[in-house]
């Protein structure tokens, strides 16, 4: 059999792309956000997720597979295949003096979109940007054809007003293409407006020959927590068990689902999450609501997935269309309505328009079961994310690999599957060669990934290197160097740098020649005084 997809593959790839025309496959390139590894069925949740489930079911999953800790890192490294100080977002997207942190795609990395467009393929985008503020770093002025959603890093599900954000108000910049549009309040459920703009695009692609690619990047379930009423009905009571049991209820499907031996250590309680017994009650009925309406909110996006895959069908599309679902990074420990005086406003309950709860720490140690640690943060509970790869007739239904990739490794696969050349400039600028590594051999016929180099993280002063077994961490403020073995810690419980020096030693050194590379510079020369908010009137 793995003959047999090697073969498909090798002749889809062969051919120039005059003669694919037809032959290109589409591509789906699906991302939410701020979900933990734990939280979809095929990664042992309890929420439905039925659609993406067949995804796994069908395709194949990833037990490791990393993202950069944090929304518009992550965006920067998936759309460009560089190490998100390369392409100018070292920190986030706000502008903090240097080209490595100016907030927004330069010029020498280029999109999926810039360059599956100058293979023959249509582009689209469908969901959150959050790559640059500028109109001249949008979508349509980056290599997408057609584009519905927001610039920034977020929005309300019910309208497009701003955000009471850290005593100010975030902007929300929706737009369609180019057009700023204003909704009315209550008229819509961003969510299903995601879905249905993708759905558009795909169906109006089909008055062309061209293949197409679709980035669909959900917004869910980010912060704020708001659901519709009927889906979470499907949840009342599911959570009244608190987040100790179904931890516990998690892990043990994880180890039938074969993600782990169940020998393996799993991470202990964060030290700041409470014990659900001891809550009162009025405690817990907040914490219940919280997790109902965040479970609703990601069981909103399968039935989305849902009605892509009933689109593909009917558009006779499904069989010659690849599909990737990953997350931008763990589930997060903020819990922005509660952050003292600069918190969000609550002006209704949990999961309704007024709504500005987050899911919090206590069900994120939850979401990211079995590792340690929170978005933001390099450990693996901060980076880890689920990986789903479906491609009817090429991909190995229901193949479970360790795979070890990163989001550097998504641009050279896609590149690779569409027979798109990546070029070494572009109008008469020198662009940015890849550091990835294609996985085209790891989807097709399950061969274990070849990467000559580590794979490296830092953002906001938090550090690591991952290379073969080993894992070297150091967490701001600490400058101190920390050792996992994640072949049989991957939990990170127990730091062996005092047994391995040389390995300490070697990556590390690793680290700051990456480091020197990609222009990284020590987080507090540059810290900036708000941390995540665009400058007033942005």
């Amino acid at each position: 059999m793995k003959t047999t997809y090697f073969a498909l593959a090798a002749s889809l790839f062969a051919l120039p792309l005059q003669a694919q025309k037809t032959k290109q496959p589409n591509i789906i390139l699906v991302m939410v956000d701020d979900m933990g590894y734990s939280d979809l069925g095929a990664y042992g949740s309890e929420i439905k997720t039925p659609n993406i489930d067949k995804l796994a079911r069908e395709g194949l999953r990833l037990k490791e597979f990393y993202n950069n800790s944090i929304c518009a890192p992550t965006r920067a490294s998936l759309l460009t295949g560089q190490y998100p100080h390369k392409a100018g977002i070292g920190y986030f997207d706000v502008n903090l003096g240097l080209p490595a942190y100016q907030g927004f795609l330069n010029q020498s990395s280029l999109t999926l979109g810039e360059v599956l467009k100058q293979a023959n393929y249509r582009t689209y985008l469908s969901g959150k940007w959050h790559v640059g503020n500028d109109s001249a770093s949008w979508p349509r002025q980056r290599g997408f054809d057609r584009f519905y959603g927001v610039i920034g890093g977020g929005a309300n599900y019910f309208d497009a007003e701003p955000m009471p954000l850290g005593g100010r108000a975030y902007p929300v910049v929706l737009l369609e293409d180019n057009q700023r549009i204003r909704p009315a309040a209550n008229s819509y459920y961003f969510t299903d407006e995601i879905t249905k703009h993708a759905i558009r695009f795909i169906e109006e692609e089909q008055k062309t020959e061209q293949p197409f690619f679709l980035y669909l990047a959900y917004n869910a379930p980010h912060w704020p927590l708001q659901a519709l009423p009927e889906d979470i009905a499907k949840y009342k009571g599911r959570y009244d068990i608190g987040w100790d049991s179904l931890r516990t209820e998690r892990l043990a499907r994880q180890k039938a689902l074969g993600l782990f031996t169940g020998k393996e250590n799993v991470a202990p309680r964060d030290s700041s999450v409470p014990e659900w017994n001891n809550l009162g009650w009025n405690e817990k009925q907040l914490w219940k609501a919280k997790m109902e309406v965040y479970a609703a909110m990601l069981d909103h996006v399968d039935q989305g997935i849902g009605q892509l895959l009933q689109a593909l069908k009917a558009l006779k599309q499904d069989e010659n269309t690849l599909i990737v679902f990953i997350s931008d990074n763990g589930a997060p420990a903020e819990d922005v309505a509660h952050f003292g005086v600069r918190a969000g406003r609550n002006s209704g309950p949990v999961g309704t328009a007024g709504s500005f709860e987050a899911q919090g720490k206590n069900w994120s140690y939850v979401s990211n079961t079995p590792f340690r640690s929170f978005k933001g943060n390099a450990y693996e509970g901060g980076i880890s994310s689920p990986f789903i790869a479906w491609f009817p007739g090429k991909i190995k239904a229901n193949a479970l690999e360790t795979g070890t990739a990163h989001l550097i490794d998504i641009a050279p696969t896609l590149y690779e599957i569409a027979g798109a050349k990546y070029p070494a400039a572009n109008k008469g600028q020198a662009v940015t060669p890849l550091p990835g590594v294609s996985l085209v051999n790891l989807l097709l016929h399950q061969t274990p990934v070849s990467r000559q180099q580590p794979i490296f993280w830092e953002r906001a002063g938090n550090r690591a290197v991952r290379r073969g077994e080993w894992k070297l961490v150091s967490i701001y403020p600490s400058y101190q160097w920390e050792l996992y073995n994640i072949a049989n810690d991957r939990a990170e419980t127990q730091n062996v740098a005092s047994r391995y020096p040389q390995v300490v030693n070697e990556l590390s050194a690793a680290y700051f020649d990456w480091a020197k590379k990609n222009d990284v510079v020590d987080y507090d020369k540059i810290k900036p005084a708000s941390p995540l908010l665009p400058k007033r009137g942005s």
